[in-house]
C-alpha cells in the first residue's frame, strides 16, 4: 500500500466539462472538501471518495456521487484509489458542467481519468511513499537520557512526541514500526511506565 505525503492536484476535460481533482491525506479530507465548496461556487458537482485505516486497522471506504447518476462517479473514483493501493487518502473531484451530457459511461471514464491524472501528478512530485503500519508506545525516561533516546529513535525512523514533563523525567509517546519499537525498548536507558 501507498500513502500520500501532501496534497496533489490534477484535471481532465471531456466534451466541455472540466474535472478538477484534488488528492489529499485523509486527515485533511473534510477541510479540503469544505474549502473547495466555498472556492468553486459555480461548480456543478463535488464527488468524493476516501480510504483510511480506523483504530482497529480496518480499511474504511466511502464515496459520494453528489447528484451524479448512481455509480457514475464516486465508485469509479474509489476504484482508482483501490487499484493504486492508496490508504489514508481522500479525493475530491470538482466538475464544471460544459453543456453536453456525457452519459454514465462517459462520466465513469471522466472521473476515473481525473483521479488517475492526480495520482500521476503525485507520483511525479514524489508525494507517494510506501505505507508502513505503525504502532505506538509510551515511555518515561530521565531528563539526562532524553537526547540519547531521541537520537536512537531517529536512527530507527521513529517519531518521538513529548507528552508531559514530570518531576523526575519525561513521558514520551513513540510511533513507528513494531520491530523498531521493540529494538528501542531493548535499550537499557529507559523503562516502561
Amino acid at each position: 500500500m501507498k500513502m500520500l505525503l501532501s496534497q496533489a492536484q490534477g484535471s481532465f476535460e471531456s466534451k466541455g466539462s472540466k474535472f478538477l481533482s484534488f488528492l489529499t491525506p485523509f486527515g485533511e479530507f473534510d477541510t479540503l472538501y469544505k474549502n473547495l465548496r466555498q472556492e468553486h461556487t459555480k461548480a456543478a458537482h463535488f464527488v468524493r471518495a476516501s480510504r483510511h485505516l480506523n483504530e482497529y486497522q480496518h480499511i474504511i471506504e466511502s464515496f459520494d456521487d453528489d447528484r451524479e447518476p448512481k455509480g457514475s462517479s464516486g465508485i469509479p473514483s474509489l476504484n482508482v484509489l483501490r487499484g493504486e493501493e492508496l490508504i489514508n487518502v481522500g479525493v475530491v473531484v470538482v466538475r464544471y458542467f460544459g453543456g453536453q451530457l456525457l452519459g454514465v459511461g462517459g462520466l465513469v471514464r471522466a472521473y476515473t481519468a481525473a483521479v488517475q491524472n492526480t495520482i500521476e501528478m503525485a507520483q511525479t512530485q514524489h508525494l507517494l511513499q510506501t505505507f508502513v503500519m505503525s504502532e505506538s508506545i509510551t515511555l518515561q525516561i530521565a531528563y539526562n537520557q532524553l537526547s540519547l533516546c531521541e537520537y536512537e529513535a531517529q536512527k530507527m525512523g521513529l517519531k518521538v512526541y513529548k507528552d508531559s514533563f514530570l518531576a523526575n523525567g519525561v513521558r514520551l509517546r513513540i510511533e513507528g514500526k513494531k520491530s523498531a519499537l521493540e529494538t528501542l525498548l531493548a535499550k537499557r536507558f529507559m523503562e516502561d511506565s
